[in-house]
């Protein structure tokens, strides 16, 4: 019997050795998430360089077949894990969002990278933000720069590991009510999260501080 079908046994209910290799013993929530976990269908999407790290990864050298991670989709309905793979933009998060929120639940998001992870070389850039778990929820950290396939591949154990790790009566998504979608940011002279719309109106109506104090220039 394979390591991963024995790794499914419940340890508090053994099964006589003759009878292994035809039942096994387990928790609801451990053959889901075993099951869960080797069929995660990434979305087709890349940023920059690390994409191309990304698309040498799912080459025949290092084979995410044996993950069951080999079906990269180009459409988000039918992808379970965004990997964002490169520098993230001012001007690109307003669509990361929004394929985000097109995801079906359960979903994942892997920040390949430097860049993803908090904006590497181009932190200090007007155009590049420090990071995209600022915008969308992210699962797990690779970093480099760019990260090797084989940082990736370890990423996806490390997802596979908290999958595994979940519970059905906990996860978000099967909850009663529906989720709520992320608000789109909003690309002006800078981005703009809809949620903090109404800070923003108030801090812009207070008057100017004219007094003597905030008009004197600093000193040593």
């Amino acid at each position: 019997m394979s390591n991963e079908a024995v790794s499914l046994h419940n340890p508090d209910y053994p099964v006589p050795e003759e009878l292994r290799h035809n039942i096994a013993i387990t928790t609801l929530d451990r053959i889901y998430n075993w099951s869960r976990a080797r069929s995660v269908w990434p979305m087709l999407f890349g940023l920059a360089c690390c994409a191309i790290e990304m698309i040498a990864t799912a080459a025949a050298r290092y084979d995410p077949a044996r993950f069951g991670m080999e079906v990269m989709r180009p459409s988000p309905r039918q992808a379970d894990l965004m990997i964002i793979a490169g520098t993230v933009t001012k001007k690109m998060v307003p669509q990361i969002v929004r394929l985000y929120n097109q995801m079906s639940e359960p979903r994942y998001v892997i920040a390949m990278g430097a860049c993803a992870s908090g904006g590497g070389p181009f932190k200090e850039g007007y155009s590049v933000v420090d990071g995209i778990d600022k915008f969308i929820p992210v699962d797990v950290y690779i970093p480099g720069c760019p990260p090797t396939p084989q940082a990736l591949l370890q990423g996806f154990i490390t997802l596979h590991e908290k999958i595994e790790g979940q519970s059905i009566t906990t996860v978000p998504w099967y909850r009663k009510g529906e989720g709520e979608a992320i608000p789109v940011p909003v690309l002006g002279p800078d981005l703009i999260d809809p949620r903090q719309t109404a800070l923003i109106r108030n801090v812009a109506s207070q008057p100017p501080d004219t007094s003597d104090a905030a008009q004197e220039p600093a000193t040593d």
